[in-house]
């Protein structure tokens, strides 16, 4: 493995673990300790203040996995290509990337109108109560199912990645070639056959045509003998 390829696996692996791990911890740690705040009217604003500092430190990270993640795709498009399933493993990974950034984005955005709501009363940073307002309760709600989505969604990310590191062991890629080698020399035998299903059914219909031809012929024939 060149330095570059070891540079690139580095940010990516950093990164995603920093990204999982920052918002399981918020969603457990600054949530949970917010909640816990004597004054209802003080729990958003700590909750606030606490994801604040972490958002510099997880865009950073996000952005290191991402640059990991786009060089990791260059340097192993050849292997995609030759190994039957990476192609398939790349596809959900990227599903799996693009759900987890947006729901990463959008709960920032709610974070950031619950900050602009000052200090209205709730029980925690993501449970509204009695007193609290109707659009800040809406909010709150969003971010306490998003809250989890996150990790959930980072965490299949790096059993996805873990599955992607098996099959770059010399046994899977072996395997994974001779798999996909063996897909593409049944490929020209089944569009073979399915040729050769048309042309006789071309055929087919061809005969069917003579004998009913022949057929209206001699019924013209018989006529005329009467």
């Amino acid at each position: 493995m060149s330095d570059s390829h070891t540079t690139l696996r580095s940010m990516h692996d950093l990164g995603l673990a920093a990204w999982f791990g920052g918002s399981l911890m918020g969603a457990f740690g600054v949530n949970g300790a917010a909640a816990r705040v004597g004054d209802s009217t003080q729990r958003l604003p700590v909750a606030s203040a606490g994801w604040s500092k972490w958002t510099p430190v997880n865009a950073a990270a996000i952005g290191a996995h991402l640059a990991g993640a786009v060089g990791e795709l260059v340097t192993e498009s050849p292997r995609m290509a030759a190994q039957k399933g990476v192609g398939r493993a790349s596809t959900v990974k990227t599903a799996l990337t693009v759900s987890a950034l947006a729901v990463t984005g959008y709960s920032r955005l709610l974070g950031m109108r619950l900050a602009k709501a000052g200090g209205p009363p709730v029980q925690g940073a993501t449970e509204p109560n009695q007193q609290t307002p109707s659009d800040v309760a809406s909010y709150q709600r969003q971010l306490k199912l998003l809250q989890w989505t996150i990790p959930a969604l980072t965490g299949a990310l790096i059993v996805v990645t873990a599955y992607m590191g098996e099959q770059q062991k010399p046994g899977q890629v072996l395997r994974g070639m001779l798999g996909r080698a063996n897909g593409m020399m049944h490929a020209p035998r089944t569009m073979a056959k399915g040729m050769g299903l048309m042309h006789m059914s071309k055929a087919m219909g061809r005969n069917a045509r003579r004998m009913a031809a022949m057929q209206a012929v001699r019924r013209q024939m018989t006529m005329s003998g009467r």
